[in-house]
């Protein structure tokens, strides 16, 4: 790799980290090109050279964000033998892993639905369907053997996520009192009874 090469990479990683950290103090509000470039000493030019916009930076730290979480998760469930077992894996990873970096846990949820993100709409999806794809291969023979109820993809996913999310949402937010700790003992079985056949 070039010099200019290693000094691009540097300024997007500084971009990157600088961007996080002002979402993490600042807040949904306090996010915006000018605390950014403020914070990390780097132009609007080069920001806009590296990501386009200020929303393509927003999309990138989204996009590795994503990954972060993901890639323990999935290799947390992939590891498991029965289905039962990968939805425990996978609550407590994802818990585990909101406490151990809240402000990455912050920003993605806080950005999911966020308009800056509408603009790489397809990209940000593409990308986390890439990442779920090993937890969707390792479920699919689960399926077929009857291990887990046939049910469409999405329902079953809202059925996993959707209470592990909305508990690291709250957790997050500060308003309610939430113990991670008695979510990742209560949860995971309540969520396997929702996906084992009837």
């Amino acid at each position: 790799m070039s010099p200019k090469q290693q000094r691009g990479e540097a300024t997007v990683d500084l971009l990157l980290d600088t961007a996080l950290r002002v979402y993490a103090h600042a807040g949904a509000q306090g996010f915006t090109v000018n605390a950014v470039t403020a914070g990390s000493g780097v132009s609007f030019g080069s920001l806009y050279h590296h990501f386009g916009s200020f929303d393509g930076l927003a999309a990138a730290l989204y996009l590795r964000c994503v990954d972060q979480l993901c890639d323990p998760v999935a290799d947390a469930v992939t590891r498991c033998r029965t289905a039962r077992t990968g939805v425990r894996a996978l609550v407590r990873t994802y818990l585990d892993f909101t406490r151990d970096h809240r402000d990455v846990a912050l920003f993605l949820h806080g950005s999911a639905y966020s308009s800056y993100l509408a603009a790489h709409a397809q990209e940000v999806m593409a990308a986390k369907e890439a990442k779920f794809a090993p937890i969707a291969a390792w479920l699919r023979p689960r399926i077929v053997s009857g291990e887990v109820a046939a049910l469409p993809p999405a329902l079953i996913e809202v059925l996993v996520m959707g209470p592990v999310a909305e508990t690291a949402h709250r957790w997050l937010s500060s308003t309610y009192e939430v113990d991670l700790d008695e979510a990742a003992r209560v949860l995971p079985d309540r969520i396997w009874r929702s996906l084992r056949p009837d």
